[in-house]
């Protein structure tokens, strides 16, 4: 994937990312929407997507990135391996998940991940945070029943805080309350790469929707 270079973190409550984004006509974005959908929220650069819808055609993948140069290179290199099952969105999904779930089909979006969200150290910046009471409560929503998130952080205190979120939720059930050791997915984010290889703990989880 061609290399674009961006600011590391983008405050969500910036003026400029308070506009929702509009409906999505779905049937213009994927070859054929009646596949099952994983959503990628805070997808970077996408590496991870990429690898992962070459692996599972059967399946389509959405990803949701703050960074537009990010989203404008991975579209764009999505575009030049012709997969259609693949699609990188611009938005804060802070305030646009609603809009882009609920124009889906019922029952198609079948995993999350959230994968090393930018953890906003000081206290103050907590709402900063993507995963919130409300996205969590939207996921809960529009997540078929029997889906999954993955959530994971080489931040414990994130790690920690987005399992409490999704534990205060009832439509979600945690697999385990230990830290997974191994990832469960096919395809590692290149920060979970650069972490392991650093000898470095990650903190790994899944939720249900019950």
């Amino acid at each position: 994937m061609n290399r674009v270079r961006v600011r590391q973190h983008v405050n969500p409550l910036g003026i400029r990312y308070q506009t929702p984004i509009n409906p999505i006509d779905w049937e213009r974005i994927y070859l054929d929407m009646n596949q099952p959908l994983l959503l990628d929220i805070g997808c970077a650069r996408g590496q991870f997507l990429i690898e992962m819808a070459q692996l599972e055609p059967n399946c389509n993948f959405l990803g949701l990135e703050i960074r537009e140069p990010l989203v404008e290179t991975a579209n764009k290199t999505r575009s030049e391996l012709g997969l259609t099952n693949l699609h990188y969105i611009f938005c804060n999904a802070n305030n646009s998940l609603k809009p882009l779930l609920s124009s889906l089909p019922k029952g198609i979006l079948q995993q999350v991940t959230i994968q090393f969200p930018d953890p906003w150290f000081k206290n103050r910046h907590g709402k900063r945070r993507v995963v919130q009471p409300q996205l969590v409560a939207e996921l809960a929503e529009y997540l078929a029943p029997g889906g999954t998130v993955f959530l994971q952080s080489d931040v414990k205190f994130v790690a920690i805080e987005m399992c409490d979120r999704f534990d205060e939720n009832p439509a979600f059930h945690r697999q385990s309350k230990q830290w997974l050791a191994e990832n469960p997915l096919r395809v590692a984010t290149e920060r979970e790469l650069f972490t392991l290889e650093n000898s470095e703990p990650v903190y790994r989880t899944v939720f249900t929707k019950i």
